[in-house]
């Protein structure tokens, strides 16, 4: 199991320069400078973004990308409100928050006191809904961030990365909703059967192998050996198929949004033609003085036009 977490950290990490890099140019769209910094409109280099601009962002001195107010939000909940000025949506995200983690806090004592199901289901729910409040409190800073853009990359690979297929809503790719959630659908129902069966017979391997273990079953100590390893390689293998079709629409949404931007014309052309090619060196060429020009060879010549 460990290996796996490894594993899909790693599918997690692959993209996060691609992405961050994304989040970096979302707020007003710049371009870059010829020694590949940052610039502005006018072609002059753009400071890079550093903390003290994020505090400054936060007072209203500045701009913030999409990435960063998200970032700051997952860090520190609320953030994206006060860079977008709903100030008044604090409290209640706040008071959201510290109510279900306070209620959760106090039912998982009397849980610990009494045992009751009741008091244990009333704590996973008071989590949950704390978990809840921290998603919602991160899709509205992305859903109310404001752009100069309107179609904003960093709010589709946002969207993807809290509710999968979110972000291809946003680009109004409909046709790929039933790919990708029957992809994770797929996936996480063999999550969950081989998961069972894994412990299922891990269980009787476990009875079997133990002194008094009471094992009843017809199944050798072999066997159930074999089904466990079996199972378990199979629920491994499906987390890292889920992480892997969750990172692909997250990847998805963000590739084709930026791609929206771009000016697909008619202007578009490409030409054909034979060409007489001449060598880089002619220290390197057979000379074929009786066909043609020493070193030279005929080749076909394309032209592109953007």
């Amino acid at each position: 199991m460990r290996k796996t977490v490894l594993i899909a950290l790693i599918l997690v990490l692959i993209p996060a320069g691609h992405l961050s890099a994304q989040f970096a140019t979302g707020s007003s769209g710049g371009m870059t400078s010829s020694s590949g910094s940052p610039s502005d409109s006018s072609g002059s280099a753009v400071e890079s973004y550093t903390l003290k601009r994020y505090f400054k962002s936060l007072s209203h001195r500045d701009t913030m990308s999409i990435g960063w107010a998200f970032g700051g939000s997952v860090l520190l909940p609320g953030t994206a409100q006060i860079y977008n000025k709903d100030y008044w949506k604090l409290p209640i995200f706040y008071a959201g928050i510290g109510g279900m983690v306070g209620g959760g806090v106090y039912y998982h004592t009397q849980f610990k006191k009494s045992g009751s199901d009741s008091d244990k289901l009333a704590r996973n729910l008071f989590f949950i809904g704390a978990a809840a409040v921290y998603w919602a409190q991160l899709l509205d800073g992305a859903a109310c961030y404001e752009s100069s853009r309107d179609h904003l990359p960093g709010r589709a690979t946002v969207y993807s990365i809290l509710f999968p297929g979110l972000g291809q809503i946003y680009n109004r790719e409909y046709w790929k909703l039933p790919i990708y959630y029957g992809g994770l659908a797929v996936a996480g129902y063999f999550w969950y059967y081989n998961d069972i069966q894994y412990h299922r017979f891990q269980n009787d391997y476990n009875a079997a192998t133990t002194p008094g273990g009471n094992y009843q079953g017809t199944i050798s100590t072999e066997n159930l050996k074999y089904y466990r390893d079996y199972y378990r390689r199979f629920r491994d293998y499906s987390i890292v198929a889920t992480v892997l079709i969750y990172l692909l629409q997250v990847i998805d949404a963000d590739v084709f949004a930026t791609m929206s931007s771009f000016d697909v014309n008619q202007s578009l052309s490409m030409d054909i033609q034979p060409a007489v090619i001449e060598p880089l060196n002619y220290d390197f060429t057979t000379n074929y003085t009786s066909v043609m020009p020493a070193g030279s060879a005929i080749g076909v010549q394309m032209n592109f036009k953007f």
